[in-house]
């Protein structure tokens, strides 16, 4: 699966995704880093077929709206640790990659992954 990282997560989650064995990219892998307009990654998650991994509502917004990008895996977790986070992921990404076969919103959270219809 391809994934792009959002600004405000950071760039060792998309390593560990490529550890992992997906394709990963991190806003700061792209020309212009985290400065890099939602709108242009938006746009490069759809070009690229990327879901876009982020705790920025505006992705959201736009996803309610548009429809874009095409899939969003939005983090809900508050502010938490980079090794909690890795954790997390680890322990649900089966899942997550199971759900985006099929859904185009999934929610992951401190206790919970709800996949959105």
């Amino acid at each position: 699966m391809k994934f792009l990282v959002d600004a405000q997560l950071p760039r060792r989650l998309a390593t560990w995704l490529e550890e992992a064995g997906h394709d990963a990219r991190h806003t700061l892998d792209l020309p212009l880093g985290n400065r890099t307009a939602d709108g242009d990654l938006t746009a490069l998650a759809v070009r690229e077929q990327r879901v876009v991994i982020t705790k920025d509502a505006d992705f959201v917004q736009s996803f309610l709206v548009s429809r874009e990008p095409d899939r969003l895996l939005l983090v809900t977790t508050g502010n938490i640790a980079n090794a909690d986070l890795e954790q997390l992921m680890r322990a649900n990404l089966q899942a997550i990659v199971a759900a985006f076969e099929s859904h185009h919103f999934v929610e992951i959270g401190r206790s919970s992954l709800v996949i959105h219809e």
